[in-house]
């Protein structure tokens, strides 16, 4: 009899789904999760004042020795960086001539503790894209297939957002939107009136507004408009494993959680074409042993899951399980974020903006949608705010006392900032391998990283820099800094991985010759193995990928609790 009915790799934004519905639908479930216990009223550090924060709150020397790919990303500092892995314990290579900045953190909740919370839809012209244009295979599902989830998973996270009617950007099931700024509502004004072609929107995120009795019952609270999420939210106003989708999966009774525990492989029975459980190591302990189940879910996110199965390989699957389609580990994908400006909305000097909001504007992609270009496909869409200057505009400013002080305390100018992200295309060269000789402290092989910018993804984003420069000339923006889409090239952009939405590796297809996973993110080799991380991912749209993560996550778990009740599994 095996140790439990499913076993669950990976805590964060998909695998917490996984175990929520897994342990609704009455199953005994195991998530096995590599990092610590994160426990809120403990490490959340939302509520520590700025003269208790050491350093200033500043990256230090050190810092950059412990950290030195995950101190460059944005949500990095004294008090998160507790939620970043130490680059140095978890190394991993990049092909030679290529860069790739992993970002990661290994405690419950992964990401979701540190995601930025941005939450859009893929649209049926994103499930058809692949078979239009010929990148990649066909998506197995076209978006009505999975409206329903996208709905369950609106609802119970707490989506706030506004209705629009766009086909390239589906509307959901929405709490208020965080409204925009005076600026911002006089930048859509403008962008809309000189391109009636593109829309400016309120960001769908996942914070709080209109919190529901279910959300209540949990803990939640509504969004204090502090814009402190990275800490962690005492309040639960922003949607993370922790708080959300672990508690809903305790309050059953099903759930047991595994931290400090890496896993090792999945062990496979060649007679029964099964997976029979998984191989696991103790952090701390560095001791091993074995847990068992009737299905597997791996949720580790795509790197760490490719490695898994890669490492799996045995004689039956001499390439890696589930890789009879040898398209394990390839088409690695992320987004490209770029195209950035600095620049000043003048005027509107009376007015402030109201609070912190954890968001700002979206801009929905245009590019080969309402606009065609002849050099590209696909396309990318934008997010920004436009906020008032506050004394934090002067504080490298020579100075001291009334003079100085008084200073500071008339607001600065309204200030933009926007960075586009830009869709990477399916592409077999972009890959990730185990190392042949190489492990880490735990005797794990190191992933080696190879992916590049490839002719596309350089085109879009010399679209994305001009788009922006003729965006804020048509708003009549004093503009401080904008690229020059000249001079945009493969070297120049951010590195793959600097997205933090990696993705693809273990695809979903309509042929078990060219892809990895069924329509139900089932394996194609082995039937009760699923896959509900990134990795399933067929194409990546230009639309922050968390929510649809959620969504397919909910779908697989109840198709399989089907499966399982019927016997199937």
């Amino acid at each position: 009899m095996a140790d439990f009915d499913v076993i669950v790799v990976g805590s964060g934004m998909s695998g917490g789904w996984v175990a929520k519905e897994m342990c609704e639908r009455g199953f005994k479930v195991c998530v096995i999760e590599r990092g610590r216990q994160i426990t809120p009223e403990k490490d959340y550090t939302d509520f520590v004042d700025p003269w208790d924060t050491p350093n200033l709150n500043r990256t230090t020397e050190e810092d950059k020795t412990k950290y030195p790919i995950q101190s460059t990303v944005y949500a990095f500092n004294q008090n998160t960086k507790q939620y970043w892995v130490e680059d140095e314990k978890h190394p991993y290579e990049t092909a030679p001539g290529t860069e790739y900045g992993w970002l990661r953190g290994y405690h419950t909740g992964g990401r979701s503790m540190m995601w930025g919370r941005q939450s859009y839809r893929m649209s049926e012209i994103d499930f058809q894209a692949n078979k239009k244009d010929g990148h990649g295979v066909d998506w197995p599902v076209r978006y009505n297939d999975i409206k329903p989830w996208y709905d369950k998973v609106d609802y119970f996270a707490g989506i706030s957002g506004s209705m629009e009617g766009l086909d390239i950007l589906p509307d959901g099931v929405f709490q208020p939107a965080h409204e925009l700024s005076c600026a911002e509502t006089e930048f859509k004004q403008k962008v809309e009136t000189a391109f009636p072609t593109r829309k400016v929107i309120p960001g769908r995120v996942a914070n709080l507004t209109q919190p529901t009795p279910e959300q209540t019952a949990l803990g939640r609270g509504q969004c204090q408009a502090r814009d402190l999420c990275y800490r962690g939210c005492s309040f639960g106003a922003y949607f993370n494993s922790n708080v959300a989708t672990l508690p809903a999966a305790k309050n059953t009774g099903n759930l047991t959680m595994m931290t400090d525990t890496a896993v090792v492989k999945v062990d496979y029975d060649e007679a029964t074409g099964r997976a029979t459980g998984v191989k696991i190591i103790d952090i701390n302990t560095k001791q091993t042993k074995t847990v068992t189940a009737r299905v597997v879910f791996l949720n580790a996110s795509t790197i760490a899951t490719s490695l898994i199965l890669l490492n799996s390989a045995s004689d039956a699957a001499p390439k890696g399980l589930g890789n009879s389609s040898r398209q394990l580990g390839k088409n690695l994908m992320d987004h490209v974020a770029g195209a950035t400006a600095d620049a000043i909305m003048p005027g509107l000097e009376d007015k402030y903006h109201w609070g912190r909001r954890p968001n700002g504007f979206y801009i929905p992609r245009f590019r080969n949608h309402t606009e065609p270009s002849e050099d590209s496909v696909r396309g990318y869409g934008y997010q920004g705010r436009i906020y008032r200057d506050n004394w934090r505009r002067n504080v490298w400013s020579p100075g001291i006392g009334a003079e100085y002080k008084n200073a500071q305390r008339t607001p600065g100018p309204w200030r933009l900032g926007i960075v586009a992200f830009c869709e990477i295309l399916p592409d077999e060269r972009n890959h990730v391998a185990a190392h042949a000789t190489k492990t880490d402290e735990w005797g794990l092989p190191i992933p080696v990283i190879n992916q590049r910018h490839r002719e596309n993804e350089v085109a879009l984003m010399r679209h994305a820099t001009r788009d922006t420069k003729l965006m804020l000339e048509a708003a009549g923006m004093q503009i401080n800094w904008v690229g020059n889409p000249d001079e945009v090239s493969a070297d120049n952009m951010s590195a793959p991985g600097r997205g933090i939405h990696e993705m693809g590796t273990a695809r979903m297809g309509r042929d078990p010759k060219t892809s990895v996973l069924n329509q139900w993110n089932q394996s194609w080799d082995v039937p009760n193995l699923f896959i509900t991380d990134g990795s399933f991912m067929t194409s990546g749209g230009c639309q922050n990928p968390s929510i649809s993560y959620m969504a397919f996550s909910a779908r697989a778990a109840h198709h399989a609790a089907d499966l399982m009740e019927s016997g199937v599994l």
